[in-house]
């Protein structure tokens, strides 16, 4: 049962991930939820679940590097969010 509750929990997560409103974050967010949702503990589900409750342009500007985080919010999430976004997509 719990298996079935995490899963659904990952597709809810990824679906959230990709339909955010901007397609800057929809990509830096779904590619990163592509990648990690599988491997993800339940903390780090909470964790990535209170980042998409941020709103698009904050997030975006601490991912870019725009702007300075919050201590709390300057995370090993936010640093793997960093590399998703720097890294170049493989259009093989």
């Amino acid at each position: 049962m719990s298996e079935d509750k995490d899963e659904l929990r990952r597709k809810r997560l990824r679906f959230r991930a990709w339909h955010r409103g901007t397609r800057e974050m929809d990509f830096i967010l779904g590619n990163y939820a592509d990648q990690a949702l599988g491997t993800m503990t339940a903390g780090e589900l909470d964790a990535f679940e209170q980042f998409l409750e941020l709103p698009d342009q904050e997030l975006f500007s601490w991912i870019s590097g725009s702007k300075q985080a919050p201590g709390d919010a300057d995370s090993r999430l936010l640093a793997e969010l960093r590399k998703v976004h720097l890294t170049p997509p493989d259009y093989r």
